[in-house]
């Protein structure tokens, strides 16, 4: 049976941030959980070893494979900082269009610091992906 390698801990989101090595890195990181607290209005938990996530949900795919998830997150990585939003949804791409600095992967969105994007615009992409993901799975 699969286990889910990515699952809410007790770790301390205060003691994670400040091991970041990068001081901007850092000061980055303690401004993302400020905007992400705020907008959410969930409490920061750890996520695995290095995800800092916000609520949760649980999903099940049609696969049968399930599992809980935080409904939006953010990592300070050494290369770039990962910010965690959902996917599946056609208004991310069209927000994302007025971000800013930023690359992405299939789930994640990277940006090498805050700096680079539109505070306003990363707003719009939590509650988006936030309201996105209450609506597909309610429970």
């Amino acid at each position: 049976m699969y286990e889910q390698k990515t699952k809410e801990t007790d770790n301390s989101v205060v003691e994670f941030i400040e091991s970041v090595e990068s001081p901007k890195k850092k000061e980055d990181a303690y401004k993302l959980l400020e905007i992400f607290s705020e907008v959410t209005g969930y409490e920061a938990k750890m996520w695995g070893p290095s995800i800092i996530g916000f609520g949760s949900y649980h999903y099940k795919y049609a696969s049968g494979h399930e599992g809980d998830a935080p409904l939006v997150g953010f990592s300070p990585r050494k290369a770039k900082i990962s910010l965690y939003f959902a996917t599946g949804d056609n208004q991310r791409d069209e927000i994302l269009q007025r971000f800013g600095k930023y690359t992405s992967g299939k789930a994640c969105v990277y940006i090498n610091k805050l700096a680079d994007i539109n505070i306003d615009v990363l707003k719009e992409l939590i509650e988006q992906s936030v309201h996105f993901l209450k609506t597909k799975y309610p429970n």
